[in-house]
């Protein structure tokens, strides 16, 4: 038997019903008869073209609502009926039931439903029943069958229909298959996680029908691609496009800048902040971020949680960099910054980042809670005869943001709301403390009064002796070492001011 199929029947049963009409025009062109439902029936039949009833097929009428419509074997039995059976070709014609060689289904919208109320009875009447059976059924009998399983497949069915003025060959059809079952396991996983949303049910499913193509991987022999709506978290005004290392520097920068509610400057490299203050005026924040570190903000990717004003632009335009992310640009400002071609220039949009992350590795996949705690003064518990001086509470938060969102092992170091220095990604405390405190004299950043934060505590008293000695006198860390003693007894003797928040903030 050929490969090949023509298009005889086609049975039609949208939501969207935006660009179908062209579909239909083109099938009733080509003399293919059309089925359809309630309010597809109705467009179908305004728009002038011949359509029959789904209910004069199966002699029932919709019933419950609307929610039985197409659920009926004269229906399933035309959709899954092979061809070359002749056992089923004796059904058909013993219970009278049509061929339908094509399936038109777009789904009721259930996601964009959770997005738009709290009403669990508006939202469960937008679990498709009838439309993902027939999607399923088509898809299953894709060798004879076509199967267009939502709005985002109509045009490439019209250009189908155009080039091969109603047949469609194997590879046709099973690459529509393929799409049908994508759309199918994507809206069940959306409707699982609406009814887990407690986790009550220990399973992981993550579904995203939105991928953009990059450039390439981590590095250019790696194919690259992300999944998921990134148009949500910002929109492009400016650049080229962006690649793998630019999403996972965003990732990071946007999750450090939200940790501010003050005016405040970031900036990153490699995901780690190299540069950050806090001023009450932007340029201000501006000038004391790239202070921190002028040789690493080469290349960077620049956020600030303000609009970003002429002014602070004109200073900004005078480094390169690779990426800008603002609430907003002032007129003038986003000119200014636009002047170089390939300069990525993002406006962030207001957005929610999931409660989960996950990590792909070894043979499955890490999934843990996002690290949403972030401490204030009053979660702080001095643990030493000194307390911080008033100041230094200010800055013993501002330096637990920045290292809850460095790379483990992490040090920082901070005064007057600056990143005077870190130290990140090593595989000791000390290291991190003495690549921080390196880092900070190499640019003649003064160390006397400030402050140091720590990832996780310190299993000795080597640190806080390192960092007395460098003039640093107050220090928060999480605590929980055996060992805690004799780091609270070294700060004693010395007269430093240290603090326990009893959150560890790894980020591997």
């Amino acid at each position: 038997m050929s490969e090949n199929k023509t298009i005889k029947r086609a049975l039609v049963s949208v939501f969207n019903k935006e660009g179908i009409d062209e579909i239909v025009k083109k099938l009733h062109s080509l003399n293919i008869e059309i089925i359809s439902t309630g309010g597809t029936y109705d467009y179908i039949n305004s728009l002038g073209v011949k359509v029959e009833k789904v209910e004069d097929i199966t002699s029932y009428p919709s019933i419950l609502g609307g929610r039985v419509k197409t659920l009926h074997p004269k229906v399933f039995g035309g959709i899954l009926s092979r061809r070359d059976n002749e056992r089923d070709k004796e059904h058909l014609l013993q219970y009278e039931i049509p061929e339908i060689d094509l399936v038109i289904v777009d789904l009721y919208p259930f996601e964009k439903t959770v997005q738009e109320t709290i009403d669990e009875s508006a939202i469960i009447e937008k679990i498709d029943i009838g439309g993902i059976s027939l999607i399923r059924a088509a898809a299953k009998n894709y060798r004879d069958v076509v199967v267009v399983p939502s709005s985002n497949e109509y045009s490439m069915l019209l250009e189908l229909l155009e080039a091969k003025e109603g047949e469609t060959s194997i590879e046709d059809r099973k690459l529509f298959a393929a799409s049908s079952f994508a759309v199918s396991s994507n809206y069940d996983t959306a409707i699982f996680n609406y009814f887990n949303k407690d986790n009550d049910i220990d399973q992981f499913r993550v579904s995203e029908s939105y991928s953009n193509v990059l450039r390439y991987g981590e590095n250019p022999h790696q194919l690259g691609a992300f999944y998921g709506d990134i148009e949500k978290v910002f929109t492009q005004l400016h650049g080229k496009a962006i690649s793998y290392n630019n999403i996972l520097d965003l990732d990071s920068a946007i999750n450090l800048i939200q940790e501010f509610d003050e005016t405040t400057f970031a900036i990153l490299k490699h995901t780690n902040a190299c540069g950050l203050a806090s001023r009450p005026k932007l340029i201000d924040a501006w000038n004391a971020a790239l202070a921190g570190d002028p040789i690493s903000a080469f290349g960077g990717v620049l956020i600030t949680n303000t609009v970003i004003d002429l002014e602070t632009a004109e200073q900004i335009n005078k480094l390169f960099f690779e990426i800008i992310l603002a609430p907003d640009y002032d007129a003038e400002a986003l000119s200014v910054l636009k002047k170089k071609k390939n300069r990525i220039i993002l406006k962030k949009n207001s957005f929610d980042f999931t409660k989960k992350q996950f990590r792909s590795l070894l043979n499955g996949v890490l999934v843990q809670d996002r690290d949403i705690v972030t401490e204030t003064v009053g979660d702080m518990e001095t643990v030493t005869n000194n307390s911080p001086k008033e100041n230094q509470n200010d800055d013993l938060v501002f330096a637990n943001k920045i290292v809850k969102h460095s790379k483990s092992n992490a040090i920082v170091l901070a005064k007057d709301k600056q990143l005077l220095a870190s130290g990140v990604g090593q595989t000791s405390r000390v290291d991190a403390l003495k690549q921080a405190i390196e880092k900070a004299n190499s640019f003649e950043q003064n160390l006397e009064d400030a402050v140091m934060a720590s990832d996780a505590f310190f299993p000795f008293a080597d640190s806080v002796e390192i960092a007395h000695k460098a003039g640093i006198t107050a220090v928060i860390q999480p605590g929980g070492s055996i060992k805690d003693k004799d780091s609270i007894e070294y700060c004693n003797k010395e007269n430093m001011a240290m603090v326990f928040t009893g959150n560890r903030h790894f980020k591997h």
